[in-house]
Formats: C-alpha cells, sequence, structure tokens
C-alpha cells in the first residue's frame, strides 16, 4: 500500500515540454514509410519476427531485406526511398503486425520531441500529430526507451 503523499519533481529538474502529454493517432497513410531516405534499424528479434510472419528463414531475410550500416542492420528500401515493407498500392506496410519497434514507436522519438519546434516540424508531416487521443507522459517516456533516435 502506497502512501497518498503526492510527491513533486526537485526544482532542479525540469519536466519535459510534453509532460501534459501530445495527441497522436495514426490515419494511415504511410507517409512515414515513404520518401527522404533513411534507416529502419533493425535488431536480432525483430528480425527473427519478420522472418516468421513471412515464412522465410532470417537467412534469406538477411539477403532480400537488410543492408549493413557500419555494425547496424537497417531495412533496405526502394530507389525512391519508400521502406521495402511499403505497398504503395494498397498503402500499407506488408509486416505491420511484426514492424521494428523504430516503427511502432513512431512518432515519439527523443529526435521528434527535442522541442515544441522539432514537434511542430514533424506535425506538419504527420497528419496524425495533434489530433486523436491525449498519449501520457509516462506512454511517451516508454516509447523514447524503445528507439532513441
Amino acid at each position: 500500500h502506497l502512501p497518498s503523499t503526492i510527491y513533486h519533481l526537485p526544482s532542479t529538474m525540469k519536466s519535459p515540454w510534453y509532460h501534459r502529454g501530445l495527441q497522436f493517432q495514426c490515419t494511415g497513410c504511410g507517409d512515414c514509410c515513404t520518401g527522404a531516405p533513411g534507416y529502419v534499424w533493425v535488431k536480432k528479434a525483430e528480425i527473427e519476427t519478420m522472418s516468421a510472419l513471412l515464412r522465410i528463414s532470417t537467412e534469406e531475410f538477411h539477403k532480400r531485406y537488410i543492408r549493413l550500416i557500419g555494425v547496424r542492420k537497417s531495412l533496405i528500401e526502394l530507389a525512391n526511398g519508400d521502406c521495402i515493407f511499403f505497398d504503395n498500392d494498397r498503402r500499407c506496410c506488408q509486416v505491420y503486425v511484426a514492424r521494428p519497434g523504430q516503427c511502432r514507436t513512431w512518432p515519439f522519438w527523443s529526435s521528434n520531441l527535442h522541442s515544441t519546434e522539432s514537434w511542430q516540424e514533424i506535425a506538419n508531416r504527420c497528419s496524425g500529430c495533434n489530433r486523436g487521443p491525449i498519449i501520457t507522459l509516462e506512454l511517451i517516456e516508454t516509447q523514447i526507451r524503445v528507439t532513441r533516435i
């Protein structure tokens, strides 16, 4: 049983600017999967999960879908910058239920939450930002810990 005392942060600790939460609801537009080139970092467990979903070996998955960037692994992308798993005709992810943590945590990446300006820049490109339910500070911080970008 915990005491009902309300605890406050010490005055030397600042709450993040989004301490009251942020609105987000994915609209399914696919814009986060397309466009400018980039990286979708993947870990061993994520590769195994996607391989199982596609019913191929992890070795085959590596050959078809992974590129090495230094010591890290990223999904390959098409020449236009689109993710290899984005189906442009249907505007959906072909591995959605097994998508990597980086995709699952969008837009709650540390780089997007650095400031209100960085959040607004993302919101200008993502129709799901600033609409829908409020995502709590606790959930946002959990998402940030999954993938630091």
